[in-house]
């Protein structure tokens, strides 16, 4: 699926949950956007109090419509900013900047699924349970959130198939027991979840424990897992442009590359969006990204080079 990069017009706003708001992009021109597939998510890229931000939002909306692209923004008041910049100022008729679409959280073609979603981390499971439903596959859901007006697309959800949908409020109901929900699952049905990292860590224990590899999982941010002190020096050849240079312990193989001149699309620039995905074409990457799959860190061909770094004295780089 090729990246874009279009200028879409906003328009529709609305409060779809609270503190949740669904953005309606679409061309100025009216002509067709790109294809996507569920699991997709876009970029966005807007200035706000000075700051240039890019922000990765999950397409929500059918995948048949080639004319509208819609993402729901959770604003959160203890993160950077750019939430809250969206919320208080994006309005109908503006003009967005946006490069996409991606997918690092393809559907996978199984018997049945169970779908976990927590607060906005059902963004990206919508057009997944839209698309496993009109094909007549067995499915489940269980959503969860603080409270039922903190949870959008509830009324979407239950509209695919009631009896399938459980929204579980953990205010009143308490955590989900989601070893028992998976438990009772089928050794062949495929496991999606996206949501806060709790409830991501706890449903990986719990598949690990099971000894299952049919999980797939997308998080928001990098698990903060590494004991980076331990971090060493590397050299990386960055084999078409012809220059070599020492990565320090406190610095990144993309900042270098930056730095050299060297052209390395990227976007998050912490591991979760794959924009800065390269080519290894010599050495064993350190890989500490959350988009490439056991199969792909193993064989060691790409890298996100915004986060990962070296095993080996030196990397060879396709760029």
């Amino acid at each position: 699926m090729p990246a874009s990069d279009l200028e879409l017009t906003v328009t529709a706003t609305e409060l779809v949950a609270k503190e949740v708001l669904r953005l309606t992009l679409a061309p100025p021109d009216g002509s067709y956007l790109p294809a996507w597939e569920p699991g997709a998510h876009i970029d966005l890229h807007f200035i706000g109090r000075g700051v240039d931000y890019i922000r990765q939002y999950s397409l929500c909306g059918p995948t048949g419509d080639r004319h509208q692209w819609q993402i729901a923004v959770l604003l959160v008041s203890e993160g950077r900013g750019g939430s809250a910049h969206i919320h208080e100022t994006f309005e109908k008729g503006q003009t967005v900047r946006v490069t996409g679409p991606r997918n690092n959280f393809p559907l996978v073609t199984a018997p049945s699924y169970l779908f976990i979603a927590g607060g906005i981390g059902i963004t990206p499971l919508l057009p997944m349970m839209a698309q496993v439903a009109s094909s007549g596959s067995p499915w489940q859901l269980m959503y969860c959130g603080r409270t039922i007006d903190s949870m959008a697309f509830t009324d979407d959800v239950v509209a695919l198939g009631a009896d399938r949908v459980h929204l579980h409020e953990s205010d009143t109901d308490g955590l989900a027991d989601l070893a028992a929900l998976i438990s009772r699952t089928a050794s062949d049905t495929a496991i999606y979840c996206c949501g806060p990292e709790p409830m991501l860590n706890a449903v990986e224990e719990i598949c690990a424990a099971a000894a299952t590899d049919r999980l797939h999982t997308e998080r928001f941010a990098r698990r903060e897992t590494l004991d980076e002190s331990a971090d060493t020096t590397f050299e990386v050849e960055f084999a078409r442009s012809g220059v070599v240079v020492t990565v320090p312990t406190d610095r990144t193989v993309l900042e270098m590359a930056e730095e050299l001149g060297v052209d390395i699309d990227s976007s998050c620039q912490e591991g979760i969006c794959g924009t800065c995905e390269t080519r290894v074409l010599a050495g064993t990457p350190d890989h500490r990204d959350e988009v490439l799959g056991a199969d792909e860190r193993a064989a060691g061909k790409t890298m996100m080079v915004c986060v990962s770094r070296s095993c080996s004295p030196r990397l060879v780089l396709d760029a």
